[in-house]
């Protein structure tokens, strides 16, 4: 069974006793933020009437969370981010994949692989394993602390997770072992289901949250146990089947994925604990290559100056170990952003062009960051792309980023401009109130700085980089008249009985609530009241396009940055955003939820079938 605690992660062992000492708004003793035993499940809880029962006694009042001590101070600017990000590449894999699962070689109970005569055979074989480390450092100021991470067969220490880079038509077979110890003390479950967000692909790939497995367990979705699943990454366009190309259309074209765990009411507590990596998907105009002599491509900045950045927000104890509240439906709002694992790095960078992928990881806070000298005066870059989507055409001359949970937005940085010995900061100005996870309260300037940034060399070769007028175009909507014969859904995400529910209910992963003819195109009505909280809306599987946003009873205007692809999407107050989906190519189980993730553990989120 999974754990009920509030735990940190030192190994000592202390069951969650909430009204103990949050409903007196006092401090909780030291005792009470260590590792716990993994006993008592809260995925019990969360099971028709038992969850209305179980709730109230998991809600904590706000006030309570202003009683959390902050984390110990650090002292900035201490570790050095690597030149270059860490890539996994692949290798062969014994037993040799199969399209059913290979159970009596280990593999939990998958359903097969679909289209696996299209795409398995000439799958590039990837391996990775989920694994715990002891030995992890985010800051000096702190104690090396336990993590888990994504590694590959030969892990490099100095990463949490390594980056993939894939290629459109070439497509992957990526096997990852479940290596964590089932004896797991502390928040987090060590059964794992990995969801490559947004990848298109087949559902028994996706990592459906009932698809966690385990040597011991199996969950709801999954016939039984294992030690690994393959998951078979196809690397095709969105339209694969409407086309008939062999390839699909290469304006759904995907860049910046990124790889988390996604275990049903377990997903902010696996993610806090470590468990979340980049994809990133190229093709033949965004090709990772700036030599690229091809006509056409881009020649946007490649590596090693095409460089990823994950952004999350922890909270330490007072001796300086990672903490999460898993019971809470209110969570833990990080006073510590944390950067590719590391409390206030820094990134040295050559006097040239730079693209830097930013990922808001989590599990809570939302940021606004600017680009700013020691003296605070902004800097200006160019906004290419959106939650991995590139933009018809390059913003230039930006002075912000604002993500939401799960949100991405790629820029590019002209070091050239800066001499070198020049230090730039990345900065978040976006407040919360203290310790509110529900919503951004203002941006309130100079803000924190998160990220030092060291210009301290001259290139080696001279920088071809370019960043084009124009990027990827869009594939057109559909007429007026056209999107009016298309049915409508209404999805309404509201606080529920001090749980988070869709449409007035909380998450059965077993029963699906809308069934959608695979090759079909909708019309979602993302809505939410002005409840105080904001939900940033993920929708699994195909990216979605915003036809429209009212806010407050009134029309506003599509921001120039959302007006491309989006898979994620930010509703707040009293709203509603309109946003057209299609369906295609696979069929099976897959998931809409609030990316906040505490509120997508405590239900708000729901299963859609493509049938």
């Amino acid at each position: 069974m999974k754990s009920s605690f509030l735990t940190g992660c030192s190994g000592k062992l202390r069951p969650y006793s909430g009204s103990l000492f949050l409903a007196k708004g006092g401090q909780p003793p030291a005792a009470a933020v260590q590792d716990a035993p993994a006993q008592a499940s809260r995925r019990t809880f969360l099971k028709g009437g038992a969850a209305l029962m179980a709730a109230p006694l998991l809600m904590t009042s706000q006030k309570s969370f202003a009683a959390l001590p902050p984390s110990p101070p650090t002292v900035p600017w201490q570790a050095i981010l690597p030149d270059e990000i860490t890539l996994v590449y692949g290798a062969p894999l014994s037993p040799a994949p199969t399209e059913a699962a290979n159970i009596a070689n280990g593999e939990a109970g998958r359903p097969p692989h679909q289209r696996w005569s299209e795409f398995g055979p000439q799958a590039e074989p990837y391996e990775l394993h989920i694994a715990q480390r002891d030995d992890w450092v985010f800051n000096p100021s702190y104690p090396p602390q336990r993590t888990w991470t994504y590694q590959a067969a030969e892990p490099d220490l100095n990463t949490l997770a390594p980056v993939v880079f894939a290629h459109y038509g070439h497509p992957i077979l990526c096997r990852i072992y479940n290596d964590l110890p089932a004896e797991h003390v502390g928040f987090g479950t060590p059964d794992v289901s990995t969801h490559l967000h947004n990848l298109h692909t087949g559902s028994e790939s996706d990592g459906f949250p009932g698809d966690y497995y385990s040597l011991t367990k199996a969950g709801p979705t999954l016939t039984g146990p294992g030690g690994f699943k393959d998951h078979l990454y196809s690397n095709i366009y969105a339209g694969y089947d409407e086309l008939g190309n062999g390839m699909g259309d290469y304006r759904e074209a995907l860049g910046t994925l990124f790889y988390h765990d996604h275990t049903t009411d377990f997903t902010s507590a696996n993610i806090v604990r470590g468990l979340i990596g980049f994809y990133l998907l190229f093709d033949h105009l965004d090709s990772g290559d700036e030599h690229d002599p091809t006509p056409g491509a881009l020649r946007l900045p490649s590596h090693p100056y095409d460089y990823p950045l994950g952004f999350a927000d922890r909270r330490f104890d007072p001796n300086g170990i990672l903490y999460y509240d898993q019971v809470s439906p209110e969570g833990v709002l990080g006073d510590k952003i944390v950067v590719n694992g590391k409390i206030e790095p820094v990134l040295q960078v050559a006097r040239r062009k730079y693209r830097l992928r930013l990922l808001n990881e989590g599990p809570s806070r939302f940021y606004q960051f600017y680009l700013v000298r020691p003296n605070n005066v902004i800097q200006p870059f160019t906004y290419i792309a959106n939650d991995g989507n590139l933009l018809e055409t390059p913003l230039l001359n930006q002075t912000s980023v604002r993500l939401g949970v799960a949100e991405r937005a790629d820029i590019v940085v002209d070091f050239s401009r800066y001499p070198v010995g020049t230090e730039l900061y990345v900065v978040n100005r976006l407040t919360h109130l203290p310790d509110d996870t529900r919503q951004p309260y203002q941006v309130v300037a100079p803000g924190v700085r998160v990220l030092k940034i060291v210009v301290n060399r001259e290139p080696p070769e001279q920088d071809v980089s370019q960043v084009p007028s124009t990027l990827r175009p869009l594939r057109p909507l559909p007429t007026t008249a056209q999107l009016a014969a298309l049915p409508v859904r209404r999805f309404l995400f509201e606080r529920r009985q001090n749980m988070w529910a869709i449409n007035g209910q909380f998450i059965d992963i077993n029963v699906p609530r809308a069934v959608i003819p695979q090759g079909s195109a909708e019309i979602w009505e993302l809505t939410s009241i002005d409840d105080g909280w904001d939900h940033p809306i993920h929708i699994h599987f195909e990216e979605g396009r915003i036809l429209s946003k009212v806010i407050n009873g009134r029309s506003v205007a599509v921001p120039p940055h959302e007006r491309g692809r989006k898979d994620v999407f930010v509703i707040e107050g009293r709203a509603t955003t309109r946003v057209l989906m299609r369906f295609r190519d696979y069929k099976g189980k897959y998931v809409m939820h609030c990316h906040n993730l505490i509120h997508e553990d405590h239900a708000m989120m729901m299963r859609f079938d493509i049938v």
